[in-house]
């Protein structure tokens, strides 16, 4: 294939599998926003924390607590309460004199749509007491929304891990109390409630375009040059681009290309490498340089929107793409652009991918249309069915390797792995590449199913599709999961932030040292001997975490 090769893909009305649509008991919302609510943990994180208080008298709001609310109100953004009180079990107040303080934390802060008690201690086993996601699953019933359309905001660990067991967004505003550990471990962290507040509505508006496009886009240029993942993670932002424009071709790269084929949204695709992106480059060749202006200056479009991670450059592209004699450029850049960009967009540390994405899709004039959630979606026809021999859906996918070593899981720990979820009484599928087969043969033996070697990405997405869950590292199958909507034990190598990269809105447990030394490096080889923050990943801990996410040892949820 040379490198240039371009196929059509006709994909404006396909079927896709997304997230939204296998969540249980999910509400469609005509509106296309991030969140619907507001969840928020009682003690430390709206007042004082005062231990089992059934005293009115002793509640205190935290500094700016009532400003931040009426905040949320005013974006019209509904509010619950979400509070573990294991000091009704332990008979340290009465629901009377519960009930006393919440009328007084009305009273002090405004009234709140729902309130959700977890009135259990944990030897009770219950699956509403944080970190198991209940209470997250109650109120996002009761207010009339989904999990993932809400956002959580908590003191400690308890309620990220609900949140994110859940699918819904977790903030931890840490206190006092907050353990290091949980903060290392937490994907979103703000510094005191009206600053969650504030990024909770700073990220709801940036991806709602402020201005419509100057001019009709009859064809617009997408670029997403990298890894599979990072292209399934760029998927809304190009079906917002698709909602606005007539054409949409999309620039990927060869790591990228299976993945391309299976967005919706395209209408055709050019496959090339940025040697600029690409990990392993090869020298820059000049000739391929300019062939590749002149193949994007055929496509004539009316606008580009170049997509990169947080710290790739898109301004090589931008001045290949001013030579190809296209006038409307938009792209992320930090680094002054000059004249190569059109439309200079600025994204904060820490946004998930695909939301980073879509703030620029926004602001280069495009949203999701009401009624597309902001999940990842995957085209139905080019995904095949599921091979009959691995028996009905129902599984576990254990997929141990990485295309990053670092963020793959080490094959003694993914063997032991697979021998406590069979003794739990999982099937288990072991799912790896062509290269990875005598990795996934060894693991497998351990009471597992091998599957290394047997499928394409497109096979690998129709066999994620009818797992009961995945547990996986951060790599393409994580994001494949998400696009399907089945739950993640995320096997979490903390070289990159979670918070960017984690599964996205779907029900995902997070397993792994968050603070080991390899943290933030973005190391494609582990730094660290002994792969320390995977290495310790015990077991029974993955097993734990598929209860948590009400995953059956029969092959039921």
């Amino acid at each position: 294939m040379r490198q240039d090769q371009e196929d059509p893909y006709q994909r404006r009305s396909a079927q896709v599998y997304a997230a939204a649509d296998r969540a249980a008991g999910s509400v469609a919302s005509p509106r296309a926003v991030l969140y619907d609510a507001v969840l928020l943990d009682r003690d430390g994180t709206l007042i004082e924390d005062v231990p089992y208080n059934g005293d009115p008298e002793k509640v205190r709001p935290v500094p700016g607590a009532r400003a931040a609310l009426d905040r949320l109100r005013a974006a019209g953004l509904r509010l619950a309460v979400v509070t573990n009180q294991s000091g009704l079990a332990r008979g340290y107040f009465t629901g009377e004199q519960m009930r006393a303080v919440h009328a007084r934390v009305e009273e002090l802060l405004g009234r709140f749509d729902a309130w959700l008690v977890c009135p259990h201690d944990d030897a009770d086993g219950c699956d509403c007491r944080k970190p198991a996601p209940g209470l997250v699953y109650a109120a996002a019933r009761e207010l009339g929304t989904t999990p993932p359309r809400c956002v959580l905001v908590g003191d400690i660990g308890r309620d990220v891990g609900a949140a994110m067991a859940a699918g819904a967004a977790g903030v931890l505003v840490p206190t006092p109390v907050t353990r290091p550990e949980e903060v290392a471990a937490a994907g979103w962290v703000a510094t005191d409630l009206p600053a969650a507040v504030a990024e909770i509505l700073r990220r709801q508006q940036a991806v709602q375009p402020s201005t419509p496009p100057t001019e009709p886009v009859r064809t617009a240029l997408v670029v997403r040059s990298d890894s599979a993942g990072d292209v399934l993670v760029t998927g809304p932002a190009i079906r917002a681009v698709a909602a606005g424009a007539e054409r949409v071709v999309l620039l990927c790269g060869p790591r990228g290309r299976a993945a391309a084929n299976l967005l919706p949204g395209v209408d055709e695709i050019i496959e090339h490498p940025l040697p600029w992106i690409d990990p392993a480059p090869g020298p820059v060749d000049p000739e391929a340089m300019r062939s590749l202006s002149t193949r994007l200056g055929a496509v004539g479009a009316d606008q580009a929107v170049v997509f990169t991670s947080f710290h790739q450059s898109a301004l090589p592209l931008a001045l290949l793409l001013r030579m190809a004699g296209i006038n409307r450029i938009a792209a992320i850049s930090d680094d002054y652009p000059g004249s190569l960009l059109d439309i200079r967009h600025r994204v904060p540390v820490g946004v998930p991918e695909p939301e980073r994405a879509l703030s620029l899709a926004a602001a280069a004039g495009h949203r999701l249309p009401d009624g597309d959630e902001p999940v990842l979606r995957l085209r139905r026809d080019a995904v095949p069915p599921r091979p009959a021999d691995v028996g009905d859906p129902g599984y576990v996918v254990l997929h141990p390797g990485s295309a990053a070593s670092s963020r793959a899981c080490p094959p003694e720990v993914a063997t032991r792995i697979v021998g406590a979820l069979a003794d739990a009484g999982h099937r288990v599928l072991v799912t790896g590449g062509p290269d990875e087969r005598a990795v996934t043969a060894r693991v497998a033996a351990a009471g597992g199913t091998d599957l290394g070697g047997r499928t394409d990405l497109a096979g690998l997405a129709a066999i994620v599709a009818d797992a009961s869950a995945v547990v996986v590292g951060n790599t393409g199958p994580a994001h494949l999961a998400a696009a399907a909507g089945v739950p993640v034990v995320s096997l979490f190598a903390p070289t990159v932030p979670f918070g960017q990269w984690g599964p996205y809105r779907v029900p995902t447990v997070r397993l792994g040292d968050a603070a080991a030394p390899c943290r933030d490096t973005r190391a494609a080889s582990c730094p660290v001997p002994g792969h320390p923050c995977l290495s310790g990943v015990d077991p029974g801990d993955v097993v734990n975490a598929l209860r948590t996410l009400a995953v059956s040892g029969g092959g039921g949820r």
